[in-house]
Formats: structure tokens, sequence, C-alpha cells
């Protein structure tokens, strides 16, 4: 399973997730509480396994300001939270050579529409540029970062569906920590899970107890449902 610990802001709280067993850290390059600049993160790839991914977060869609940040900061993987769009999927993957690997986030929010959830999963998903789409809480016009779930209940069989459909990977965020993460699993089957305030103890700051109950816990889960 796919574990990434984002909203990471100095190499501490990097290292000690990487040192837990997730997979990826991720990197807030977007207007956030949590925000960090090139220089920053520039300062903390080097010194984490090569086995773990580095991902930053962004919100612009120029395609030369994103490669550009990634190259300098030493990311390997870049989550676009802007909305889909394949000419900026595609002009990343030329100016990287396909060497940056591209995650698209998809708002949940709570107007959004079954079928349009549809369209947009499914879009995300058989588009060659993307590896795995990552489906976020909207409240209140704020994407990502908000601590708050989007409804389980209603998505649920219909991202299972689409993922089965496509042979898509699908991470679950918003809203998740360490009591609620194998529920989620249970319930989504993702291919993985994304956590930020979750394992905090402030904004910015990685609560070590939290942050190693949740990769526990996420571990545990898909053990019992790959076991089920």
């Amino acid at each position: 399973m796919f574990l990434k610990i984002c909203a990471n802001t100095n190499l501490e709280d990097a290292a000690l997730a990487a040192e837990l067993g997730a997979s990826a850290v991720g990197f807030v390059f977007a207007p956030s509480k949590r925000i960090v600049t090139v220089e920053q993160v520039a300062a903390i790839t080097p010194h984490l396994p090569a086995t773990v991914e580095k991902v930053g977060v962004f919100t612009t869609t120029d395609p030369g300001e994103i490669v550009d940040a990634a190259k300098r900061a030493g990311l390997t993987m870049v989550q676009l939270h802007s909305a889909f769009d394949p000419q900026l999927l595609e002009a990343i993957t030329t100016r990287t050579e396909g060497k940056l690997t591209l995650l698209q986030v998809i708002d949940v929010a709570a107007d959004t529409t079954p079928e349009e959830l549809r369209l947009k999963l499914h879009a995300a998903l058989t588009h060659p540029c993307v590896a795995a789409a990552l489906l976020d809480a909207s409240h209140g016009g704020a994407s990502g970062g908000t601590g708050k779930t989007f409804d389980w209940d209603a998505t649920a069989a219909l991202v299972r569906k689409v993922q089965t459909q496509t042979g898509g990977q699908v991470l679950i965020a918003g809203g998740l920590n360490p009591h609620n993460v194998a529920e989620a699993i249970h319930t989504f089957a993702p291919w993985g899970v994304d956590v930020a305030s979750g394992v905090e103890s402030s904004p910015g700051a990685k609560d070590p107890v939290k942050l190693r109950e949740f990769l526990v816990n996420a571990r545990h889960a898909k053990q019992v449902r790959s076991a089920s």
C-alpha cells in the first residue's frame, strides 16, 4: 500500500516518516499554513532514502514553474492540486522526459454529484500521464489540508467501480487520522492513503506517536482486507 505523509516542513519529521515505513513524504508549495520553499526542501531531500518518493504539492498551472521547482527541490513526484488539465500533464511529462511521477487531485465537495465524480475520476485514471488520482475533501472552497473527510458512504461504491473498470490507482485523503484510516481502507480498497493534519501536533509539526499509529493501522488494515 502506498502510504503518503504530506505537509512536511523539516528534516526531522520527513526522516521519521521514512524510517517508520512511509512510501512518500510530501511538501506543500501552495499557499498554506504548511507552505515551504524550494530551498527548504532542497536541504531535506538529499537526506531521505532513495526508496521514498519526494512529492511536491502545487496549485500553480505553470508547467515551467513546476518543473523548475521539482528539479531544484529534488522531487520525484508532483501532486497537481488544480483542475484536471491534459495539456498541463503532457507539458510536465514532456519537459521531464517522463521522469516525474504525476498525481492528479480530484476535489470532492458536498455538492459534487456522482456523475461529476465518475467523469473526473475516469478521465484522470485513464490519462497516460497520470500515475494515480488522489481524492481529497473540499470544504468552503478550501481544498486539501482541511482536516475533514468527504462523504465516504455516497462515493465508495462508485470509486471502487471506477478503479476496477480502469485498473487505475486511487489515493484517499481528507481528514484521515490514526483512528479512521483503517475504515477508509476497508471502505474504498484504495491503492494508497494520504495524511497531513491528522498526524500533527500543530500545523507543520508532526506528532511521532500519531505518525507511528497511522502507519501501523494502515498497514494492518491492508493486511486484513487482503486476507478477507
